[in-house]
């Protein structure tokens, strides 16, 4: 009889059954090792943030400081009557250009000139009895008392005769220094006395610039220090620093500094304002973006950088100057990898993996100035 044929679905049920039973014969085995299989190891890198670095290199720069003042003849000085009289002449008109010691006005003289001969005359008589006097004290015809009493006539005498010397001199005033007879407050004819001012007297071939400045910017500077003035209508007008306060004004806390100026073509400027820019001693700084500048938690303003070994690092930094583009910092070493992208995703210690780009240096022409009136304190 012939053995019937098992049908497909019959043959596809016991194969499925026979694997069955394999995969759980094994699972047993696996189970029951006397040892733990090894464990395996993730050899996968550590994943590490991605920032962008530049290279910075420090350079020399020559940091300016700005400020506000306003302009001074180098000389100027009312004149004042030294003697009383009446207003004979006037040598000179308001705009003249003087010399030192060119005459300016005339005084009545009334008889100053007589008693100045009275006088010599006096002198003259007072000499002769002392040097009489003299001889007969070396014959012991005369005591010491009446030599003294000559000769105390004598002194007496020639201050008599200086003093009105003097006064009539006086009548005569001068210029004391070159320069510009600015204002004349007396006509012919007025009666002058001693003390009132009869004209206004200015030397302005030099300025001198006058302004103040914040008691934290005060410490780098001292006389010599160059100084441009830029007046009001842009002309510039160069000089130096030549004096800096010892002490700070108690109303303002600010210090009072004067820079001399030439002034070659007698520019009418004194008592205009302008703006000083003074050079300060150049310095090691970077030129960054402004928008790397940030604070730590400490409220220092520092840079995020890249260490030797790849690690995150704040380093403060002293902000010099700021415009919209650059920012120019002291604090940082000649040479450091600063983090241009991915600053705000890292801390400092974090390992980071940097990228490094190209950087475009600034130069010094790109900014070189520092306002005293818009430095951050």
């Amino acid at each position: 009889m012939p053995i019937k044929r098992p049908s497909p679905p019959v043959l596809l049920a016991c194969v499925l059954v026979l694997g069955l039973a394999l995969w759980l014969a094994l699972g047993d085995l696996q189970r029951f090792r006397s040892e733990p299989p090894d464990e395996k190891t993730d050899e996968r890198p550590e994943a590490l943030t991605r920032v962008e670095v530049v290279n910075s290199q420090a350079e020399i720069y020559t940091p300016h400081l700005i400020t506000q003042g306003q302009l001074a003849a180098d000389k100027e000085v009312e004149l004042r009557a030294r003697e009383a009289g009446v207003v004979e002449s006037l040598t000179v008109a308001e705009g003249d250009e003087v010399d030192a010691g060119d005459e300016l006005l005339q005084l009545d003289q009334e008889d100053l000139p007589a008693q100045l001969d009275r006088a010599r005359a006096e002198l003259e008589s007072a000499q002769a009895e002392l040097d009489g006097a003299e001889r007969l004290r070396e014959r012991d015809l005369i005591s010491r008392n009446e030599q003294l009493n000559l000769a105390a006539a004598l002194a007496q005498a020639v201050a008599e005769v200086a003093s009105l010397e003097q006064s009539l001199e006086h009548t005569r005033p001068k210029a004391p220094f070159t320069g510009t007879v600015d204002r004349l407050d007396v006509e012919t004819g007025d009666l002058l006395q001693v003390g009132e001012t009869y004209a206004l007297l200015i030397d302005n071939r030099n300025l001198e610039a006058q302004a103040h400045v914040a008691q934290r910017d005060v410490m780098p500077l001292e006389p010599g220090l160059p100084v441009v003035v830029t007046l009001l209508d842009g002309t510039e007008l160069e000089g130096e620093l030549s004096h800096v306060a010892s002490r700070a004004e108690e109303s303002t806390r600010s210090f009072a500094v004067e820079a001399r100026l030439d002034n070659p073509d007698r520019r009418r400027v004194a008592g205009a304002s302008a703006t000083l820019s003074i050079e300060l001693p150049q310095r090691q700084a970077h030129a960054i973006s402004p928008a790397l500048l940030a604070l730590d938690d400490e409220g220092r303003l520092g840079v995020k950088a890249v260490d030797d070994n790849d690690r995150v690092v704040f380093r403060p930094v002293t902000r010099l100057a700021t415009n919209s583009d650059r920012a120019w910092v002291a604090g940082l070493p000649d040479q450091v990898r600063l983090i241009t992208l991915g600053a705000g995703l890292v801390e400092a210690g974090e390992r980071v993996d940097p990228e490094t780009l190209e950087d475009t240096p600034a130069t010094a022409d790109d900014l070189d100035t520092v306002s005293a009136n818009d430095r951050d304190s």
